[in-house]
């Protein structure tokens, strides 16, 4: 890759590493894929709709190449995500909706929430990611699944999944809350709330 190739692929503010760092707020849970379940509720919906790991992972599979932009500045070139399709998750609730939501907010294990704009969250190669690089994901990044959201800084790429709530009003979640953008888009090096 040529430097011009190299800085056209990187927002402004950022450094490349070929390492992909483990930052996390609280402790890592450990998760047992027996045990693993994901629930969706909220807006449009009049009852939740949960999977287990079978049942979810069973929707079908998406694998895709991506670049990976922390809002701590650091970049990381061709990711290899492979997972649950956003678009397999959608074709699911879409049926189960009586309006559509205006945002969505994911919940993790150890309390932590980020919201996404209903347009940002089905964008068409997210995915809700099992493997890196072609290894199941570690705890430390989020498995046994996360949400990877590749055009929003990776705060927004949730670990640890375990719920989809529909909204009917973008709110903020909790690095939102503490001062992070509301939206994080690392082109407009969307940071924080003091840039909206």
């Amino acid at each position: 890759m040529t430097d011009d190739e190299e800085a056209a692929r990187l927002p402004a503010g950022q450094f490349l590493t070929k390492r992909f760092p483990v930052l996390t707020y609280g402790a890592t849970p450990d998760i047992s894929t027996d045990d693993w379940g994901l629930r969706i509720w909220g807006v449009g919906l009049a009852e939740p709709v949960e999977f287990d790991w079978r049942e979810f992972n069973s929707l079908g599979s998406h694998e895709t190449t991506r670049d990976f932009h922390c809002v701590t500045t650091w970049s990381r070139f061709d990711n290899r995500w492979e997972g649950i399709p956003i678009s397999a998750f959608w074709d699911v609730i879409t049926p189960h909706l009586d309006s559509t939501p205006a945002a969505v907010m994911l919940h993790c294990h150890g309390d932590y929430t980020t919201n996404l704009l209903i347009d940002d969250f089905l964008e068409p190669d997210n995915l809700f990611a099992t493997q890196h690089d072609g290894k199941p994901l570690s705890p430390g990044h989020g498995g046994p699944m996360r949400f990877v959201c590749h055009h929003l800084y990776g705060w927004k790429s949730a670990k640890w999944i375990n719920g989809v709530e529909l909204l009917d009003a973008d709110a903020r979640g909790f690095w939102e809350v503490h001062g992070y953008h509301i939206r994080g888009d690392p082109w407009d090096e969307e940071r924080f709330s003091y840039q909206e």
